[in-house]
Parts: C-alpha cells; structure tokens; sequence
C-alpha cells in the first residue's frame, strides 16, 4: 500500500477495480495511520469522473472511513448563538468593526453583542444568516 504522501494524482488514477485495490486494499481501518492513508485515497478520487469500478471501489473506501469515524472521532461540538457569531468572525478574518458594518451598527454596539451584554435582534440574525448562509436558527439560543 502506498503512504498517503505518495499518492497519484487524479489523472492517474487506475481504471479498474483489481488495479484500485493493488493501489490500497479496502481494509477495515484499525488506526490513523490507515485512516490517513484511505482518506488520501478518498480525496485522490473525488471531484474526478469516475468509471463504474472507480465508483464503487470509492463507494467502499467511504463506508470504511465512515465506520472508523463513528467509532472513533468525536462529533464536532454544536456552537450556537454569540459563541457562533465569535466563531464565524474568526473564520473570516473579521472584527468586531466588521460586525458593526454588516449589522449596520455603531461599533460599541457590536463590542456589547460580542461580549453578550447586548442582544442580537430578529434583524440582526437575519444579516448574519444571509452574509455567512447558515440557517438563523443557529444563532437564537
């Protein structure tokens, strides 16, 4: 089996399920390792036009890493409402200024709703659902 680091590149990709399987053997995944060396393969081939074998051999490889997740990855932690909000400008490179300019606030306004002494408004969540498109459910609670 070849190291994650040695992959082939999409447009190398074997065409036939024997030759898929001489690449990487479906194997239950026992550890990290093989965890990281089937989901190199799973990333190999997705977004690439797949023949029959190649669909399923991926098919195969994705319900192997699925079954190792559920048994060993723990589910991401739910983030909900200001604790979301933080995140979100986090992720962007955004600042409590940026906040202020997409609410259309003043900024200690922002600063009170990032520090939680000030509530976010029905018209608030609306601007933050649209601009990071997650549903507005998330952000009240």
């Amino acid at each position: 089996m070849k190291k994650a680091h040695q992959l082939i590149s999409p447009g190398e990709i074997p065409k036939t399920y024997a030759e898929l399987v001489a690449l990487h053997v479906p194997r239950p995944i026992h550890d990290k390792v093989s965890f990281e060396n089937t989901v190199a393969v799973v990333d190999a081939l997705a977004g690439a036009r797949l023949n029959k074998d190649q669909d399923d051999y991926l098919e195969i490889l994705s319900q192997l890493i699925e079954t190792y997740e559920d048994a060993h990855v723990k589910p991401p932690r739910k983030v909900a409402g200001i604790k979301l909000v933080r995140f979100l400008l986090a992720e962007n490179d955004m600042t409590g200024d940026d906040l202020a300019a997409l609410l259309g606030v003043d900024r200690s306004v922002a600063y009170k709703i990032l520090k939680g002494t000030r509530n976010l408004t029905a018209e608030h969540v609306r601007k933050i659902a649209d601009r990071f498109l997650i549903s507005a459910d998330v952000l009240i609670g």
